[in-house]
């Protein structure tokens, strides 16, 4: 009988936490050999720590018999950008068997982000291997954004994801059934809490200390394209700027791996000017990681997903800074960042409402099920051709609680362009519900592509 080897795939150190947690708590049948498949999909990995190079990953190690790299394997090529062109995926496998001596082993596979490389090359070229898609943050809350092929879409068997937000169901993957199943949170506080003790760079708070620092994170906006650089200090400085104005004397900024060092001078001048001291986290640690060490008494940021985890898993005060700003720049509508934005903005306080604050608590049933049908009616919105069952979702949301306030996240130009209510005048909103009139469009539309190419 041959050997089962299970290939558990991860790009960052918070990918492997939640595997090592998942594993932990016995969310995958026994196998043969499991291999840790390292990639590093930064811009420059030449120059970037992979996640077995990373502060705690040695904590993590000793769940894997095995740790390899995507990187090397696939050299010269670049993760993001490769996979195996439709004829030489047999000639790929067979040497990947060879070099990882795989032999005629059955493969197990467990990868994010299943619908873009490396994810999807690695699928590719085991064919016919199960896959297991884990999520990594709260971007899982929201529509799959790239139709995936049926070939490998059908062979994922289930979704493994934190409660983020508990009560809140996936979206994720479930154009091809894939039912979702949660990482136990417990286990997952054990594998940070190893993390956290191995980590020695940073001091431990007392939990009840008066001088708890507010702890900032940035997000490196800039380089997606959502903001310029100049927007993304403003938001910066709008973080210190909250997070002084609700009394806080001492902030720690901790900021993305690769964001330019000069925004933490212009942060550090800004809370001088303010009576604050700022102190730069400049450790590769995950956020977590900060969070048991230093017992933040609130934790800022704009749509990171520790934020949540912050909340949910460690009982911290936290608030949000410029989502509606993002959200207003944010392009395209399919951008998969509108689902976490949308979340954040939707459920956590704004930094500017002191009461609001002061009040937080996790959300309700009911809030949850109030953002869970907006989600509805944001995925269609974002990905009406995978989703075209959500329709009706999302016309009885729109129809209902389009106001001032929830126009955020939606656009006209992509309602009209769906028929969907709101992208006309009220009196006017029957056109986008007649069929005959729907027909028209259409016609007209195709009549003036034709005539385009002529």
């Amino acid at each position: 009988m041959p050997r089962t080897t299970q290939i558990f795939c991860a790009s960052t150190l918070y990918g492997a936490a939640t595997l090592a947690a998942a594993l932990d708590a016995g969310l995958f049948e026994p196998a043969d050999r499991r291999l840790l498949l390292v990639t590093n999909n930064a811009t420059n990995p030449e120059i970037t720590p992979s996640v077995d190079a990373m502060p705690g990953f040695a904590q993590l190690r000793e769940r894997f018999d095995e740790v390899l790299s995507w990187n090397e394997t696939i050299s010269p090529f670049h993760p993001s950008g490769w996979s195996p062109r439709e004829n030489d995926i047999p000639m790929w496998e067979r040497y990947v068997r060879l070099l990882w001596n795989l032999g005629d082993d059955e493969i197990q596979l467990a990868v994010e982000s299943v619908q873009v490389n490396p994810a999807l090359a690695l699928c590719q070229l085991f064919t016919g291997a199960p896959v297991d898609v884990y999520a990594d943050g709260l971007i899982s809350y929201g529509p799959t954004r790239d139709k995936i092929d049926p070939l490998v879409g059908t062979r994922v068997g289930r979704l493994l994801h934190l409660d983020l937000v508990p009560g809140l169901t996936p979206l994720l993957l479930t154009e091809f059934g894939v039912p979702s199943e949660l990482v136990p949170s417990e286990a997952f506080l054990k594998v940070l809490g190893e993390l956290a003790e191995a980590e020695t760079g940073l001091p431990t708070a007392a939990p009840d200390a008066d001088d708890r620092p507010a702890l900032l994170l940035g997000q490196y906006l800039s380089a997606l394209g959502i903001l310029t650089d100049a927007e993304e200090e403003d938001l910066h400085l709008k973080m210190v700027r909250g997070a002084v104005a609700l009394g806080h004397r001492r902030l720690v900024f901790k900021p993305h791996p690769v964001a330019p060092a000069r925004w933490s001078k212009l942060l550090e001048d800004e809370a001088g000017k303010l009576g604050a001291e700022l102190t730069l986290l400049d450790r590769p640690v995950l956020a977590e990681v900060a969070f048991q060490r230093l017992r933040p008494a609130l934790v800022v940021g704009c749509f990171s997903t520790g934020l949540f985890t912050a909340a949910g898993l460690y009982g911290l005060p936290v608030a949000r800074v410029g989502t509606d700003t993002v959200l207003a720049h944010l392009t395209p509508y399919q951008n998969s960042n509108r689902v976490p934005l949308t979340i954040v903005d939707a459920l956590l306080p704004d930094i500017a409402d002191a009461a609001a604050v002061n009040a937080w608590a996790m959300p309700s049933r009911e809030r949850v099920d109030e953002l869970a049908a907006l989600l509805g009616a944001v995925g269609f919105a974002m990905q009406p051709k995978i989703y075209p069952g959500l329709r009706g979702t999302a016309e009885a949301y729109l129809t209902k609680h389009l106001n001032p306030h929830t126009w955020r996240y939606f656009k006209r130009k992509r309602l009209t362009s769906l028929a969907l209510p709101g992208a006309v005048p009220a009196q006017l909103s029957f056109i986008p519900r007649n069929a005959t009139v729907r027909r028209l469009a259409r016609r007209a539309r195709a009549l003036k592509q034709v005539a385009a190419r002529k």
